[in-house]
């Protein structure tokens, strides 16, 4: 007979859930950046059209996102993620095969609404159904392995591009998805453990910092918090080589990259060592303060190599920190009833927004500069951190998260 797997092997759940993430993000987010000047030059368009496709892509993403949400609460987390790695692998092969523009923006699309259904927003959920009262810990495990996701794929990505078209890179991350992530879905899935929101509204007793009656002004300023967060964060990230080599950094700008990955993996490991003490929504002010500060850091330092990595290991810390409060503070908030669904709809806010970010930052850096570009995007970041202070200030008397 099966053991149940939260008493099994927690552990083993939490890595292959992260080993599935850094493959996720890693085709369907980090390596676009990589790829995008190939891709405008096999399609005769400029860089700006292929951002503008991407951009259109996340925006549909963002739209679909409650839905993926809604879907893990009522069917479980993992089955959505069975179906989700197949659709990836589908998309990918969709545009590396396309035969023209168009039906690569519809190859494109198809990759990041299948992304919502097997990255951090529907992981969480699995293991908010998987590990009950141990979900936010395991969230942050989970986060600290994801983390490696940018360190191993912008480099692997452009090494495999020396010898690779695009295409027979988006072929070859279909396969790995194929091969790695699916069976690992399936095997969570078939482990027949967090089927949905009843289970949980069974088995677990909340105890959020919202009290009756708040829930929705808590909801709108946590949303805007996090739309505004992704807004930079897309930006920075999408753009994160062209932007360095833009500011004089040349070859130094593709080592510079390598130190962001291990920067979030840092902060997860010192929230886990000495984060314990602090609440979900102090958390969220450290995390969106940080990175702003980064891109203030870069602006005025750049070309000078010290001045970038500074910048690349803060915007790491803040990035890695954040993922970890996108998936704590609504569990800290509102509780775990229902936490699909607010999955879901963070993360619709987050990509509507953020989906106009990179087409947005490439079409005024070309028309200014990238320096007061860099500038505009701080400025949300500290919009960002002004809104999660307000929820630390209303709600920090009810105790940490």
């Amino acid at each position: 007979m099966t053991k149940p797997l939260q008493a099994r092997a927690p552990a083993l759940v939490i890595w292959a859930l992260g080993l599935t993430q850094i493959i996720g993000y890693g085709t369907l987010y980090y390596s676009f950046s990589a790829l995008a000047p190939s891709m405008a030059l096999d399609f005769g368009w400029s860089e700006e059209w292929v951002y503008g496709a991407l951009s259109a892509s996340l925006l549909m993403s963002g739209l679909v996102a409650p839905i993926s949400g809604s879907w893990a609460d009522r069917f479980g987390a993992a089955r959505v993620m069975v179906w989700g790695s197949i659709a990836a692998a589908l998309s990918l092969v969709a545009c590396a095969l396309a035969p023209n523009g168009a039906t690569f923006v519809a190859g494109l699309v198809a990759m990041e609404v299948s992304s919502g259904f097997v990255l951090y927003t529907t992981a969480f959920a699995a293991l908010a159904q998987i590990a009950g009262q141990g979900a936010q810990r395991s969230i942050t495990h989970l986060t600290l392995i994801a983390g490696f996701a940018s360190t191993i794929f912008w480099p692997l990505t452009a090494m495999l591009h020396e010898f690779l078209s695009w295409r027979e890179v988006y072929l070859a991350f279909a396969a790995l998805t194929l091969a790695v992530c699916l069976p690992v879905h399936a095997w969570l899935a078939a482990q027949g453990k967090g089927t949905g929101a009843a289970r949980l509204s069974e088995t677990i007793e909340d105890a959020p910092l919202v009290p009756p009656g708040q829930e929705q002004w808590a909801q709108i300023v946590m949303l805007l918090g996090f739309a505004l967060l992704g807004f930079m964060s897309s930006a920075v990230l999408v753009h994160m080589i062209p932007m360095l080599a833009s500011l004089s950094l040349g070859a130094a700008g593709v080592f510079v990259t390598t130190l962001f990955g291990p920067a979030q993996v840092l902060s997860r490991l010192i929230n886990m060592q000495f984060g314990k003490g602090l609440s979900q929504p102090a958390l969220g002010v450290v995390a969106a303060s940080l990175m702003p500060l980064a891109l203030i850091v870069l602006v005025t330092t750049a070309p000078l190599l010290p001045g970038a990595a500074a910048f690349a290991l803060l915007f790491g810390l803040g990035s890695g920190l954040s993922s970890i409060v996108s998936g704590t503070l609504p569990l800290a908030l509102f509780g775990r009833v229902g936490y699909g669904r607010r999955m879901g709809s963070i993360s619709s806010a987050r990509l509507i927004v953020s989906s106009f970010a990179p087409v947005v930052f490439a079409v005024v850096a070309g028309a200014i500069t990238t320096p007061a570009t860099l500038w505009m995007v701080a400025g949300a970041g500290a919009l960002s951190a002004l809104c999660f202070g307000l929820i630390w200030h209303r709600y920090s008397r009810r105790g940490p998260a």
